[in-house]
């Protein structure tokens, strides 16, 4: 989409009528501000529909981009549009609960599409008994693992790219790329 000189659209304000009466009857004065109505026409048209460009779910597709960095949000370009706007509306909320297992997940399914399923808790111990000795050390790991999802391949390269920006800096991660989504205990395959 564009927002230059668009053929045809009408200026809500014209020049020429707003000029005193002087100018009223002269040709030039009127082809002349003729002239700057087509190129003001669509400012005023985006200006009197600003509220829908700062608006992820409406706003022009080229707009996403430049909207997601405000909120530190993730676009890319090669996305379909309804992803990229559903990205930019839900970055606040993606940002909140960075750092933790649900937001990694969430992170994860829109951001590549893939499933995916956290365990261990990165060397986080704690009792809650007061007076009590020292747990016993943690694994020390997260173990992410990933399968396909919107997409039939995982791409690991890019699951590592985004764990290690939304992980804690001192976490240390596993990344497992699986083929379908693991079965639990009894069997059944996790969605």
């Amino acid at each position: 989409m564009s927002r230059a000189a668009v053929p045809g659209l009408p200026s809500p304000h014209p020049i020429g009528a707003q000029l005193p009466a002087l100018y009223a009857d002269a040709d030039f004065t009127q082809r002349f501000t003729a002239g700057l109505d087509t190129v003001l026409a669509p400012v005023f048209a985006t200006l009197d529909n600003l509220p829908a460009y700062l608006d992820p779910r409406v706003a022009p597709a080229d707009f996403l981009a430049w909207l997601s960095s405000w909120v530190g949000g993730v676009d890319d370009p090669g996305w379909p549009v309804e992803l990229r706007r559903e990205a930019a509306v839900r970055a606040m909320e993606l940002h909140r609960r960075r750092g933790t297992r649900s937001g990694l997940l969430e992170a994860l399914r829109l951001v590549l599409g893939v499933g995916a399923d956290v365990s261990g808790d990165g060397a986080a111990v704690w009792s809650r008994t007061a007076g009590t000795g020292l747990p016993p050390a943690p694994a020390g790991e997260v173990l992410i693992r990933v399968w396909p999802g919107r997409t039939e391949t995982v791409d690991a390269d890019r699951v590592h790219e985004l764990v290690r920006a939304l992980c804690p800096v001192h976490t240390a991660y596993r990344v497992d790329v699986l083929t379908g989504p693991p079965a639990d205990e009894e069997g059944q395959r996790h969605a």
